[in-house]
Formats: C-alpha cells, sequence, structure tokens
C-alpha cells in the first residue's frame, strides 16, 4: 500500500483487509505483515490490490505443504488495521471489524476467497434444484458472530453456524 499518511477506503483495499483478516498475519512489531496462500494467483492479487511490488516467497508448513506468502512493512497501514479492529495473533481473539456498508461486500468476498467456500447441493426435497451453501470459516466465534449480524443487517440473510475440529463455520444457504 502506498505510503501515506492517511488510509483511504477503496474497493481493492476492502478486499484485501478481507484477505488479510483471513490468511494474513499482522507481526507483533507493529509494523510488518505476511499473507500466506496456496494459491499463487491469490497472492498475485492481494499485491495488487496494495500496490506491493515485493518477491513472493516459499513455505512450508509443519506438515511440509508448500505456500506461497508475501511479506512487507507499512507502518501507517498497521495502525490503521489496528483502529478497525484487526491485530496480531488474532486467530481465535478477532471480533468486530469496522467496515463501511458500501465497501463490506468487497471485505466479505476477500474473506470468502481466504476462508470460504461456495458449495453445491443437489436437494432430495425438490429433485430439480440445486442449493447453494455459501460457507465462512474462523477459529473465533465471536468473528462469526459479528459476520452473520453484518450480512444480516445488510441484506436481511440468516446464516447458521456449526463446529468442525478447531473451526468455527457459518454457513448461508440459497
Amino acid at each position: 500500500y502506498p505510503r501515506q499518511k492517511k488510509v483511504v477506503w477503496t474497493p481493492e483495499l476492502a478486499y484485501a483487509v478481507g484477505l488479510i483478516t483471513t490468511d494474513g498475519c499482522l507481526y507483533s512489531d507493529g509494523r510488518h505483515f505476511d499473507f500466506t496462500s496456496k494459491d499463487r494467483e491469490l497472492i498475485l492479487t492481494f499485491k495488487k490490490c496494495l500496490g506491493l511490488t515485493n518477491k513472493i516467497g516459499r513455505k512450508k508448513n509443519s506438515l511440509g505443504m508448500n505456500y506461497h506468502r508475501v511479506q512487507f512493512g507499512n507502518v501507517t497501514l498497521y495502525r490503521w488495521l489496528v483502529q478497525i479492529g484487526l491485530m496480531s495473533n488474532k486467530s481465535k481473539r478477532l471480533g468486530a471489524l469496522r467496515i463501511p456498508a458500501c465497501y463490506f461486500p468487497h471485505f466479505l468476498r476477500g474473506h470468502l476467497d481466504g476462508d470460504g467456500t461456495i458449495r453445491r447441493y443437489f436437494d432430495p426435497v425438490y429433485p430439480k434444484s440445486i442449493r447453494l451453501y455459501t460457507i465462512f470459516l474462523s477459529a473465533s466465534l465471536n468473528h462469526l458472530k459479528w459476520l452473520r449480524k453484518r450480512v444480516k443487517q445488510l441484506w436481511g440473510l440468516n446464516g447458521f453456524f456449526r463446529t468442525a475440529p478447531g473451526v468455527h463455520v457459518l454457513t448461508f444457504g440459497k
């Protein structure tokens, strides 16, 4: 993100915030970030949204799986992200974020691309119908509760929760 004194919301920034919320890491030094994904194209999109020129690196997880990553530092952006509700070691502590309603769809798309999925299901009750599920995952139930409340406020959609090993799942069906 360009080094400037003030961070200004844009659709691209909101999308990147969604990605940081799910697959990003704010280091505790108050300056540095890491964004990691199996999907190299997603890393390229993230870099484009923030105007980054940093190289894409590689890292392995504890199981030896390869991932792509980009690391960068920006004190202004870091402080702004903390002001909207992000933090270091956020996985289980994350709650509500301050995302303006007009940028929430872009944020939600980034959240979905980071830690979400869309599933198709053939409904046995209505054999000619296909049901779609949009699914969001998080280690923080409070964060998903906030997400569900925001979606309800903006679009009147109800979602439902379930818990899987180590993760909470918010699902919207249509």
